[in-house]
């Protein structure tokens, strides 16, 4: 796979001048690093698989739920609408790599779970996956690693707080 430039100079981080408060600059940061990780795995993701990252995600929840998934569940867990769940859904059945069943305790609802070859598929994809987060990070040593891990972990309990914590706007 061919390597991409480590930052494009139109990242989110180019937002912010040193005028700007350092939080607001450290956020940029953290976004211009999320938004180059997801973009390369898309990237990967089609070209050694032909695959969409919304499409891997749909099966990395079903791998992880052997017993299959409701819809509405799919799409709660991939925070998508119940539409794009049933679009990604119908494109994996057409494929052979999910199944949608009726669901025993509802008649209204159906069950997606992977088939043998999709269980088989996504096997090689999220070993893909795994290693290119590996090379991703490899320009890091092991006590950096876990010290990035220790400080997001910091950042994610104080902005959980702080979001849980704020007033909701009142709807008028």
């Amino acid at each position: 796979m061919p390597k991409k430039p480590v930052a494009d100079v139109s990242d989110t981080e180019t937002r912010a001048t040193s005028e700007h408060a350092p939080d607001l600059r450290l956020w940029l940061r953290t976004l211009a690093c999320t938004n180059l990780i997801e973009n390369h795995i898309r990237s990967c993701l089609r070209a050694e698989f032909g695959i969409t990252l919304p499409r891997f995600d749909l099966m990395a929840q079903l791998e992880r739920s052997p017993q299959g998934l409701k819809m509405g569940e799919l799409s709660k867990r991939m925070m998508v609408t119940g539409g794009n769940v049933t679009g990604i859904t119908d494109q994996l059945v057409a494929e052979g790599l999910v199944l949608r069943e009726d669901s025993p305790k509802d008649r209204r609802a159906y069950i997606v779970k992977l088939t043998p070859q999709g269980r088989h598929s996504f096997r090689k994809m999220a070993e893909a996956h795994e290693k290119w987060v590996v090379e991703l990070f490899g320009g890091m040593d092991e006590k950096q690693r876990g010290q990035l891990y220790q400080l997001l972990a910091l950042l994610k309990t104080s902005a959980a707080a702080a979001a849980g914590n704020k007033p909701r706007p009142r709807r008028t």
